[in-house]
């Protein structure tokens, strides 16, 4: 499958296009939802605490991602959270500047073609690194027949800090944490021959490099 193209969502037609796969997923494949129109805002701009991906192959919706800047660490006590040990919101404050990772749906005519999600990541990479975010954290459903907690963690290396029991979406499974230092894995993939990784970080190999000389520098001077 070819065509793939992935964009920031800042205009109408992409807004409906994202709008499409998430009524698609959310609310009508999984119930999750009860409207698809209150997901995304009418109102786009470049700078906002916020930003929407739309991956298309050969022009039709076929992927949705979003980020959310600066999310609070400190989730709501209904949600019952439950950390890893020697984890907490503190500890994560210390570790760098998180992004969350959220929305992240894939249509079912799309879903075994692994090359969608990795372009949606790699603009997604490419964006946090750009504004000097470090990490990435997110939620995955525990048991949930399309979860993507596998590829999260076996391809990605996002690493599990924790779980709830509740959150935002209308769903039973437990929400698994997950949090991705973005340059860690940077670090452990950069010569890999694997076309995974290829297909991850193709581009953004001088701007990973110079961020991690970045952050090295600035370690050496603390």
């Amino acid at each position: 499958m070819s065509g793939i193209t992935v964009q920031r969502v800042l205009g109408p037609e992409d807004r409906q296009g994202v709008i499409d796969i998430i009524e698609q997923v959310f609310l009508r494949e999984k119930n999750w939802i009860s409207s698809a129109h209150t997901q995304i805002p009418e109102e786009l701009a470049a700078e906002q605490h916020f930003s929407w991906f739309l991956a298309r192959v050969n022009g039709r919706p076929a992927g949705v991602l979003r980020l959310l800047y600066d999310p609070s660490l400190n989730l709501p006590e209904e949600y019952q959270v439950s950390f890893m040990p020697g984890i907490d919101a503190e500890y994560l404050k210390n570790q760098g500047r998180y992004v969350e990772i959220g929305r992240f749906m894939i249509p079912g005519e799309y879903r075994r073609n692994h090359r969608i999600a990795l372009r949606l990541m790699r603009a997604a990479t490419e964006e946090v690194v750009g504004r000097d975010y470090t990490h990435f954290i997110t939620d995955v459903f525990e048991n949930e027949q399309h979860s993507p907690l596998n590829f999260h963690t076996r391809v990605l290396g996002f690493e599990v800090i924790g779980r709830h029991l509740f959150g935002d979406l209308n769903c039973s499974s437990t929400r698994i944490i997950l949090t991705l230092d973005i340059l860690k894995l940077y670090s452990r993939v950069k010569d890999s021959r694997s076309r995974i990784y290829s297909e991850l970080t193709a581009g953004l190999h001088s701007l990973l490099e110079y961020k991690k000389r970045k952050l090295q520098a600035d370690i050496s001077k603390s």
